[in-house]
C-alpha cells in the first residue's frame, strides 16, 4: 500500500490531512516542530506518524509509488519535486505551476508519475468551476466561435465582518505585499490589458448572491492569458473579456491607500527589507485573533453575446465561513489537495505535470466536495 507523505502542518493544511488519516490512509507527517504537529493532530486517530522535516528524512522514507504533498512555502516545491523524480514518487501542491515545475513534465511522464499542482482554492476550485462552465457552454445550442465571450474569476479571503482596514491576515502579509508589486495581464473590451499597479485597476463588482447581494472591489492579478488555453477557450473564439483576479470588501482601495503609496515608492534594492518590516507591522495590527472567523468568497462567471443579445450566462458563487473544523480557507485548500491525493492513488489522474483536472467526472467530484464544505454554493443561470 502506498504511503502519503504530508509536508507541513501550517494554517491551510490540517482539515485535508485529518480527512486522509480518517479515511484509512497510511500517512507520514513532516513538520519542523514535531511537538506542534503532534498537538494539532492530538484528536486524530489513524495510521500516521509525525517526524521532523528535512529533505534527507524524506529521501530515507519515501518509496516508489508513494505520494508526497508539499504544503510548504513555494521555494521548497522544486527541490521536493526533483527528489520525488529520483525516488519514483508522485507529487502534489496547491501552488501555481512555475516554469521550473513545468520543466519536469517530460521526466514525470516517462516515469508514469503524477505531479499535480494548482489544486487548492485559487488556484484549484476556481479551475473546476471554470472547466464546468466551459464544458456546459460548449455542449449548449448557444455555442459558436463567432460569439463574444466574457469570462471573469474572482476570489477573496476575507474577514467575517469588514473592519476599517477591510482585511485581516491569516498568514504572513508578505505574499500580499509582493503581489501588489507584480504586473497583471488580462483582456478588456477585446484588447490585452496590462497594469503594473493592481490598485489602479480596482473596480466595483456587485455579486448577486441569493442569500444577500453584496458589492465588492476586484482587480486583476498575475497573467490571465495562459488560462484561456487551460480552460479550453482558445481555438478561434472571440474573447471580449478574460480576467482572473482578487476580490476584496468595498472600501479596500481607500483603506490601503497609504500602503499602495509606499509600495510604489520603494526602490528595488531596499524593497525586500522594507516589505518584510511592513509585513510584520500588518501582521501585528491586522492578524486574526483567537476565535475570529474568516470568510471565503469565490465566483466564476461566463457571459456569451451574439450581437446585442446575451445568449448564455452562468455563474458559480461560493460563500463560506470558518467553523470548528478550521478556517474556511484551510478547509477549501487542504480538502482539495486531499482529493488530488486520492485521485492519484486511484489512478484517476494522468501522469506528467498538470493543474486541477478538467475531466468531467473529476470536476464534478471537486465541485461536490466544495459544496459540502461551503455554507453557500450555487450555480446561477442568469437567463432563467
Amino acid at each position: 500500500m502506498a504511503t502519503i507523505h504530508w509536508l507541513g502542518t501550517g494554517l491551510s493544511a490540517l482539515p485535508g490531512l485529518r480527512s486522509l488519516i480518517g479515511g484509512g490512509y497510511s500517512v507520514v507527517v513532516y513538520n519542523r516542530t514535531v511537538e506542534k504537529a503532534t498537538k494539532a493532530l492530538s484528536a486524530v486517530e489513524g495510521d500516521y506518524q509525525i517526524v521532523e522535516f528535512s529533505l534527507e528524512t524524506i529521501e530515507q522514507r519515501v518509496k516508489a509509488g508513494d505520494v508526497v504533498v508539499s504544503m510548504l512555502p513555494g521555494d521548497f516545491h522544486i527541490p521536493v519535486a526533483k527528489l520525488c523524480l529520483s525516488l519514483g514518487a508522485h507529487f502534489v501542491s496547491s501552488s501555481y505551476i512555475s516554469p521550473e515545475m513545468q520543466d519536469l513534465h517530460e521526466n514525470a511522464l516517462k516515469q508514469n508519475l503524477c505531479f499535480i499542482n494548482e489544486v487548492g482554492l485559487d488556484p484549484g476550485i476556481d479551475h473546476s468551476m471554470s472547466h464546468a462552465l466551459v464544458a456546459d457552454y460548449k455542449n449548449s445550442s448557444a455555442f459558436s466561435v463567432d460569439n463574444n465571450h466574457s469570462f471573469i474569476s474572482y476570489c477573496g479571503g476575507l474577514s467575517d465582518t469588514p473592519n476599517d482596514f477591510c482585511y485581516k491576515f491569516s498568514w504572513s502579509p508578505l505574499g500580499v505585499l509582493k503581489a501588489l508589486m507584480s504586473p497583471s495581464v488580462s483582456i478588456r473590451e477585446g484588447d490585452v490589458y496590462h497594469t503594473t499597479k493592481p490598485w489602479e485597476a480596482v473596480e466595483l463588482y456587485p455579486l448577486p448572491m441569493p442569500w444577500g447581494a453584496e458589492e465588492f472591489e476586484v482587480y486583476p492579478n498575475r497573467d490571465s492569458l495562459p488560462f484561456i488555453e487551460q480552460y479550453q477557450l482558445n481555438g478561434g473564439l472571440n474573447i471580449k473579456q478574460f480576467v482572473r483576479g482578487t476580490l476584496r470588501y468595498k472600501g479596500w482601495k481607500n483603506a490601503w491607500q497609504d500602503i499602495f503609496s509606499e509600495v510604489e515608492s520603494l526602490e528595488m534594492a531596499k524593497a525586500q527589507s522594507r516589505l518584510t518590516e511592513l509585513s510584520n507591522e500588518l501582521w501585528h495590527n491586522f492578524a486574526y485573533k483567537e476565535g475570529e472567523v474568516d470568510r471565503v468568497v469565490l465566483t466564476v462567471e461566463m457571459k456569451v453575446e451574439r450581437g446585442p443579445d446575451i445568449v448564455w450566462h452562468k455563474q458559480y458563487i461560493l460563500d463560506t465561513l470558518g467553523n470548528e473544523e478550521g478556517s474556511a480557507m484551510a478547509q477549501l485548500v487542504s480538502n482539495s489537495v486531499a482529493l488530488a491525493v486520492e485521485a492519484i492513488l486511484a489512478n484517476d489522474i494522468s501522469p506528467g505535470v498538470s493543474a486541477a483536472p478538467h475531466e468531467p467526472a473529476l470536476v464534478e467530484r471537486w465541485l461536490n466536495r466544495t459544496k459540502e464544505l461551503s455554507d453557500h454554493f450555487v450555480l446561477l443561470d442568469h437567463l432563467i
